[in-house]
């Protein structure tokens, strides 16, 4: 009769997940003027150095208003502009393709924005020893700003318009989302497999 060995296997698998715990993010911020509704939203809630961060401005324009887009005119272009911080380094806005719009008073033509679009501002909190230092004097930042843009209907331009935006930031240490605990790094436990050797 074959005598048989038994095996014992213990496979370890640790699953790090993406360093970030699951994040609430906050409802968009809502701004009703008269020429367009606007709702701001940011992509996070925490400020950690050398991370990334995206505001998005989803604009709807009123009724039979346009607002300007980058082109070839000389009117004021709707665009994003956020308090600098010694911590942060904005990038440049990114633009949805525009429609051109007829002035038929003037045979003009520009491009413009009558129908729904986003902007969005690409934002990097900074990894530097001295932005480091300065967002660790706080447990909270604030990223500041406003959606400035000037606005036409069929008839009438108007006067321009800044409509002003806030978030405020949780700040955290880079090392606390990648050391974290149990919550953040999934451990699946040793698994001990019985596996018969072959017989002699």
């Amino acid at each position: 009769m074959n005598r048989i060995s038994l095996l014992a296997i213990c496979v370890i698998c640790v699953i790090c997940g993406p360093g970030l715990p699951g994040q609430s993010l906050p409802a968009p911020l809502r701004s009703d003027t008269m020429h367009l509704t606007l709702l701001a939203s940011i992509s996070g809630t925490d400020a950690v150095a050398g991370a990334p961060l995206s505001l998005a401005f989803d604009i709807t324009p009123k009724k039979l208003m346009h607002v300007y887009a980058p082109g070839k005119h000389d009117y004021q272009v709707i665009g994003v502009k956020l308090d600098p911080q010694p911590w942060m380094k904005v990038l440049p806005t990114t633009y949805p393709p525009s429609e051109i719009y007829h002035f038929k008073e003037l045979d003009e033509k520009v491009e413009t924005y009558g129908k729904p679009f986003t902007l969005v501002q690409d934002i990097t909190i900074l990894a530097t020893p001295e932005a480091k230092k300065l967002l660790a004097a706080s447990p909270t930042v604030t990223i500041s700003g406003r959606l400035e843009y000037q606005a036409c209907d069929d008839r009438v331009c108007y006067a321009p318009k800044k409509v002003p935006v806030s978030f405020t930031l949780n700040v955290k240490d880079v090392a606390q989302n990648w050391h974290a605990s149990g919550d953040e790094v999934g451990i699946i436990p040793a698994l001990w497999l019985i596996v018969p050797a072959q017989p002699r």
